[in-house]
């Protein structure tokens, strides 16, 4: 009933645009509910690949002083501060 009066107090063609440009909106809407999940999701998987590498790195740290001490070498005691620098908790 309610399209029908806008329908005849505003004309077919307009009334067509307004129903078609609904369309278009919730067709927007839903795809970007889809991509928003979809980001929302990646974002957790790289961080949880970003705290893979610092424990891959801390870990070849580790391997390479090992190493070095086993070899009778001076291990890169500046890289090692650099990195344990970088490493401090930011809360």
């Amino acid at each position: 009933m309610d399209f029908l009066k806008l329908v005849a107090e505003l004309g077919f063609p307009i009334a067509a645009a307004l129903a078609a440009g609904y369309f278009v909106f919730l067709t927007l809407k839903f795809i970007l509910a889809g991509v928003t999940s979809s980001v929302n999701g990646m974002g957790g998987i790289i961080k949880g690949l970003d705290a893979r590498v610092d424990t891959m790195t801390n870990q070849l740290q580790r391997i390479d002083v090992k190493v070095s001490h086993a070899l009778g070498l001076q291990p890169d005691y500046d890289r090692i501060a650099r990195a344990e620098q970088a490493d401090q908790r930011k809360d």
